[in-house]
């Protein structure tokens, strides 16, 4: 099984889901297609890691939700304890940095500006996610134990990251106003 389904099942332990749910909740470390999710999902109900039941819906198509089995469970809790490999950077935007010489100041200036607008509004909703589990889970959200400490520590690392690429897009910023 690859990285990306033991994901899946990490999303599936903290609880039940649509498929669409799980490729939104994955954002926070994996960028996957609803293509690479729903066909991963069929293997892993036909490995008996998870299963699913339908919910009906109005004026929608029914739709399913996954939940883990304890088999997914085990083969999770056996995953979780092996090291990770190393990570997979893919960045279009820091492809076109390495190149921005070729293009003006102007486009350069711009095209910082267009991420900083972008992280901000990550970094609002991040904010707000976090308040959030603050709130509904209280001092237990920085357990180890709590099902959700995981998820609090990745949005925690997520915000610190999308804060300082906008403090570096100032910092270019500011070599391209001189």
């Amino acid at each position: 099984m690859n990285a990306l389904g033991y994901a899946l099942l990490g999303m599936l332990v903290r609880k039940p889901c649509s498929g669409y749910e799980l490729t939104q909740l994955l954002e926070v470390f994996w960028q996957a297609k609803h293509s690479q999710v729903y066909p991963l999902l069929m293997k892993l109900e036909q490995d008996g890691l998870v299963t699913f039941v339908y919910v009906k819906q109005t004026g929608k198509p029914d739709k399913k939700i996954y939940s883990i089995t304890d088999k997914g469970k085990t083969l999770l809790a056996e995953w979780t304890r092996k090291s990770p490999a190393p990570p997979v950077i893919r960045d279009e935007f820091l492809a076109k940095v390495y190149s921005i010489w070729l293009t003006d100041k102007d486009t350069a200036q711009r095209l910082f500006h267009e991420r900083m607008t972008a992280y901000e509004e990550k970094i609002a909703f991040r904010k707000e996610e976090i308040k959030k589990m603050k709130e509904e889970y209280g001092d237990e959200i920085e357990s180890i134990t709590s099902r959700h400490f995981g998820r609090y520590l990745l949005f925690c690392r997520k915000l610190k990251q999308e804060e300082e690429e906008i403090a570096w897009c100032r910092w270019v910023l500011g070599l391209l106003a001189k």
